[in-house]
């Protein structure tokens, strides 16, 4: 093959870069206002955050900290290999005793990621011929293990255990019935009614997963997570995928359940069999963080009510605020555009707060997403309200 032939195949067949595409695609999303960029934050930040999910304030804590330094001097950087392999240590088994244990499950099974466990947990649990149901409202990592998965998938109204019924009803295969929903929702923090839908689900004989990557460290008695507090742990028809990464400040997600089904992913999940294992720091910073909850309960307790004082204040000054279930709120913007511009004008005065809008909002309705942290003081909770009551744009007219 001569030299001008390999050009023109490298070059693509219209002559420019295969890839050209992509900067028109870049060129659509910012002329649409939805181009994403990436904004390294530095190590020592003088803003105030509430946009991340560090609820209970421990991805810095000393002990947290601490226990990641001696886990990578230990065990090494990085795990070695896949769990399958190299890359279980006795550090992950211990992880996963304890975190059973303090979910009120069987077993666990932890992966490199809360998206990776929620992959795993819907695409080994359900089938050809299977049915799923998923909430309006799931998360994207939840989503994509249904379009990965071998079954239907029938998209149910949000937070509606009448509708998964009627889905359950009309189901004419014969493959694994799967009902899928999250905890408590990213976007409004508002929390499942996980009662009603595990009903649904025995009646049906049908499967329940449960997504408590928002409820873990907060919701429940000691932050045991909404399956706890709604009385599902160690239920046979229960599975629950968590993450490392918010509440316990870390890395990493975990798949909770009955023993043989945590076998079952063990052997047929290929989000664990071919990824590489947690590595050591992040298992070893999620073990501390976990005992240190346990020690110190109230920190759940405290979070909530952070929650609950920053509605307050919001809805008390005339916003639209959601209530919260959790640590989250969310209040609502007049535009897209304005919710952009409230966003930046929160962090020009100091406080990084979280923007939604459409696509990434399904029900259309932009909002800045508020999660409050169990350290914040008094003072730091009403100076962030005051930001966003002072920044936040006129109502249409």
């Amino acid at each position: 093959m001569g030299e001008d032939s390999r050009e023109h195949r490298e070059a693509g067949p219209d002559g420019g870069s295969p890839f050209g595409w992509t900067a028109a695609a870049l060129r659509a999303r910012e002329e649409a206002g939805l181009l994403r960029t990436l904004r390294p934050r530095p190590a020592a930040w003088p803003l105030l955050d509430l946009a991340g999910n560090d609820y209970l304030g421990l991805s810095r804590h000393p002990e947290v900290t601490g226990a990641a330094a001696d886990a990578a001097r230990r065990w090494g950087a990085g795990s070695g290999g896949s769990r399958l392999v190299t890359g279980s240590t006795e550090l992950h088994a211990e992880l996963e005793a304890e975190l059973a244990a303090f979910c009120g499950f069987e077993d666990a099974l932890v992966f490199s990621s809360g998206y990776t466990a929620n992959l795993a947990a819907v695409t080994a649990l359900s089938g050809h011929g299977g049915l799923i149901v998923s909430d309006a409202g799931n998360h994207a990592s939840l989503i994509d293990g249904c379009r990965l998965s071998r079954a239907r998938t029938a998209v149910a109204a949000h937070a509606d255990p009448g509708a998964v019924r009627k889905e359950f009803a009309a189901h004419q295969g014969d493959g694994p019935v799967l009902a899928v929903t999250d905890s408590v929702f990213s976007v409004d923090g508002d929390a499942a009614p996980l009662a009603g839908l595990a009903a649904v689900c025995r009646t049906a004989g049908a499967g329940l997963l449960i997504d408590d990557a928002h409820g873990l460290g907060v919701v429940g008695e000691g932050g045991r997570g909404a399956p706890h507090a709604a009385g599902l742990s160690g239920r046979a028809g229960t599975v629950v995928t968590v993450t490392l990464s918010k509440a316990l400040g870390s890395q990493g997600g975990a798949v909770l359940g009955p023993a043989p089904v945590i076998a079952h992913l063990v052997n047929t999940a290929r989000t664990f069999i071919f990824d590489t294992g947690l590595a050591p720091a992040a298992a070893g910073a999620a073990l501390a963080a976990l005992r240190l909850l346990r020690r110190e309960p109230e920190r759940a307790a405290r979070t909530r009510a952070a929650a609950t004082a920053l509605h307050t204040r919001l809805t008390a000054a005339g916003l639209d605020a959601t209530r919260p279930d959790a640590a989250v709120v969310s209040v609502r913007a007049p535009s897209p555009d304005a919710a952009v511009r409230w966003a930046a004008d929160c962090r020009g005065a100091g406080l990084v707060v979280g923007c939604f809008r459409p696509p990434s909002v399904p029900d259309g309705v932009s909002r800045l997403r508020l999660t409050v942290r169990g350290d914040l003081t008094e003072g730091r909770l009403a100076a962030a309200a005051d930001t966003v009551i002072r920044t936040a744009p006129p109502p249409p007219a």
